[in-house]
């Protein structure tokens, strides 16, 4: 499977050139890294050639890396049923150059692409649609980026007196738990509760 993976990567590289600035075979799995501005004729080679035949996009997800200046990957997942292959295309992107979008290529990728806008923030231009599509509206942030509150920043209830739904600043009502973390089997400073009837050799 590598070989043909390999086979593969090599003739993407010939036909694409500088659209891809890379391509890796590892896991079993071929990964394309393609430059933003070239997306559109890159996915549309991987489709249309006789050699490819990526016809089928399968999912479109997003990786952050807050400490990059680019701090995202824009991840296309495509199949290809007549090679029986898979194969990765990523994308590096910011927070204000927007990517284009794949809707005329592959329509499924309309809500995909709202989906990595509303959890990262990723831009995508030339989008019927660009909106939240799993937040509420008016959510403040993007739930999936590394820099996002475990807690988030606002929580939702109905509000029997307003008889309406509210929005309040997050208010831990717990206290976080104190664990010590030492194994009993190795030995701990206390007695365990239900130790305490053990006879002490």
């Amino acid at each position: 499977m590598d070989e043909t993976l390999t086979e593969l990567g090599e003739h993407i590289q010939a036909s694409l050139g500088d659209a891809i600035d890379g391509w890796s075979v590892a896991y079993g799995e071929l990964t394309v890294e393609a430059r933003a501005a070239e997306i559109i004729s890159v996915i549309r080679f991987l489709r249309d050639d006789a050699r490819c035949q990526f016809i089928n996009l399968t999912d479109l997800c997003g990786v952050d890396w807050p400490e990059r200046d680019r701090r995202f990957d824009v991840v296309y997942h495509l199949l290809s049923p007549k090679q029986n292959l898979r194969i990765r295309v990523k994308v590096m992107a910011d927070e204000e150059v927007p990517v284009p979008s794949l809707v005329s290529i592959f329509p499924a990728a309309e809500w995909y692409e709202r989906e990595a806008y509303d959890m990262y923030g990723m831009l995508f231009s030339d989008h019927p649609d660009l909106r939240r599509i799993l937040t509420d509206y008016g959510f403040d942030g993007f739930p999936l980026r590394k820099d996002f509150p475990l807690t988030g920043y606002v929580e939702v209830r109905y509000d029997d007196e307003k008889k309406r739904v509210v929005y309040e600043p997050v208010r831990l009502n717990q206290e976080f738990r104190d664990f010590d973390f030492l194994s009993p089997w190795e030995g701990t400073d206390y007695v365990l509760p239900g130790d305490e009837k053990a006879k002490s050799n």
